[in-house]
């Protein structure tokens, strides 16, 4: 009997391949929710997510979408839509916003990182003109916001309102939510 594969694992395959051999790829993996794909610089990569991280980025982008919600600030959630530049790169963010208007490249991009890549995803981004990325990553989130054509950490949005997000509470409420999520939201709600 094979191993089963573990549902907090995030299971990733990285293929060395031109565009034209991603597009078959991506193509084949239609319908398959739960399969991120990745194209950057000839890399094909595919990513399973496991419960974990499909955890994380479902709390980080709720508690964004209601921080967005309370502020009164215009935007349209993107969830893990096919972000690309045809022949150069394809990426699916675990979350992903318009902000004040919507766009065909989302504004804010978030990765919820257990495996590998964090800011050397950065790229990726940059290829796409995306404003902002945030990373979560062992227990931080860590904010890059481009500009002049490369990423700047920064300690905060870089968006109007969105600046005024408490990010100490975000996290604090992200770690909670690994043991009840109600409670993160609740807490979270009742003190930004």
């Amino acid at each position: 009997m094979p191993p089963l594969l573990s549902k907090t694992t995030d299971q990733r395959i990285v293929h060395h391949g031109m565009w034209e051999r991603f597009k078959f790829i991506q193509k084949g993996f239609e319908g398959s929710p739960r399969v991120r794909l990745f194209y950057y610089d000839g890399t094909i990569e595919i990513l399973m997510p496991g419960e974990d991280h499909e955890t994380f980025a479902h709390i980080i982008g709720y508690l964004v979408t209601t921080f967005l919600v309370e502020q009164g600030i215009f935007f349209k959630p993107t969830g893990a839509m096919t972000q690309e530049r045809s022949g150069v790169v394809s990426v699916q963010a675990d979350e992903s916003y318009c902000i004040e208007s919507v766009k065909p490249i989302p504004d804010l991009s978030i990765e919820v990182v257990f495996t590998s890549g964090g800011i050397s995803k950065l790229e990726r981004y940059k290829a796409l003109g995306v404003s902002e990325v945030w990373f979560w990553e062992d227990g931080l989130l860590k904010i890059y916001h481009l500009h002049d054509g490369s990423y700047e950490k920064s300690d905060r949005s870089q968006f109007p309102g969105l600046s005024n997000l408490d990010l100490d509470l975000m996290k604090r409420c992200i770690l909670m939510a690994e043991t009840d999520a109600g409670e993160a939201i609740r807490a979270f709600r009742r003190e930004m």
